[in-house]
């Protein structure tokens, strides 16, 4: 059987939510999204969630932490939906029971960033030669270190390098992707960056971009609501609509159009499997 279609799906679950009752009708129902700190750092849940939340009359409550918290918060059954971009892990969050209905969302790329002055000289090379560098010339660095999805994508860099990062040079701050970009901007370090937080916060750091568009750069976001097989109190009906929204072509257009000085800081990716950046 195939899956219904976006707006079926969307049709469905504006039935289901209008049999509640008056009282339910009048007290917003409350949704929680556990979401990587770039979707909000960047800005973009600020204009995605208002017309979801006003259409479906869902109250959408966001924790805003790295994936990798993220998912775990979802295996608690602390939230009903999650928001995030390491792939990997999240095929294991639906295999092992956690999750459900996983959906393409957008994608952009990470980058490497650093002073303009580049003490490693990496500018213009891939990330393995530019991380090898840092290391080799023991130019700060600066790592989230809080197993994100941005730290996921790291580590693997640094192992396809062959280097243990560790070190005075290596800064493991422990923050979300907007406080790490401060942080490197601060301590005249290099980050890995996800594009669209970069793009964000470009007019209040000095930080360039050094390093971009090596293909294992790229940078894909999945939504996946939590199994209510595995936490009957979840809000799936709600999660789910949340699904339905993010991946509709008015929520992808969204996307499509949120930009910062004519950037685009995400490209929707729910029709499309090509992520070669073009949208």
């Amino acid at each position: 059987m195939k899956p219904p279609t976006h707006t079926l799906l969307l049709m469905t679950i504006l039935s289901i939510l209008a049999c509640r009752t008056a009282d339910q009708q009048r007290s917003p129902t409350r949704l929680k999204l556990a979401t990587t700190t770039s979707t909000q750092d960047s800005g973009l849940l600020d204009v995605l969630l208002p017309p979801f939340e006003d259409r479906f009359h869902i109250t959408v409550d966001v924790i805003a932490v790295g994936t990798g918290k993220a998912i775990k918060l979802g295996e608690n059954g602390d939230v009903d939906v999650i928001l995030v971009h390491a792939r990997e892990a999240e095929d294991r969050f639906v295999r092992e029971g956690f999750g459900v209905s996983r959906r393409d969302v957008m994608y952009n790329d990470f980058v490497i960033v650093g002073p303009p002055e580049d003490p490693a000289r990496i500018r213009g090379n891939g990330p393995i030669v530019a991380l090898r560098s840092i290391a080799e010339t023991g130019s700060l660095f600066a790592s989230r270190g809080d197993e994100s999805g941005t730290h996921k994508k790291e580590k693997l860099l640094w192992k396809a390098a062959a280097i243990e990062p560790r070190g005075e040079w290596y800064l493991e701050v422990g923050q979300g992707m907007g406080a790490t970009l401060l942080i490197a901007d601060e301590k005249r370090a290099y980050c890995l960056a996800d594009r669209g937080t970069y793009i964000a916060l470009e007019d209040k750091i000095s930080l360039e971009i050094l390093c971009e568009g090596d293909p294992s750069l790229l940078n894909p976001y999945g939504i996946i609501a939590v199994h209510p097989a595995k936490h009957p109190h979840v809000r799936y009906v709600e999660a789910m609509a949340l699904i339905g929204w993010v991946t509709s072509p008015e929520g992808q257009q969204i996307i499509r159009d949120f930009r910062k000085s004519g950037k685009a800081l995400f490209h929707p990716s729910a029709y499309t499997t090509d992520k070669s950046g073009q949208d």
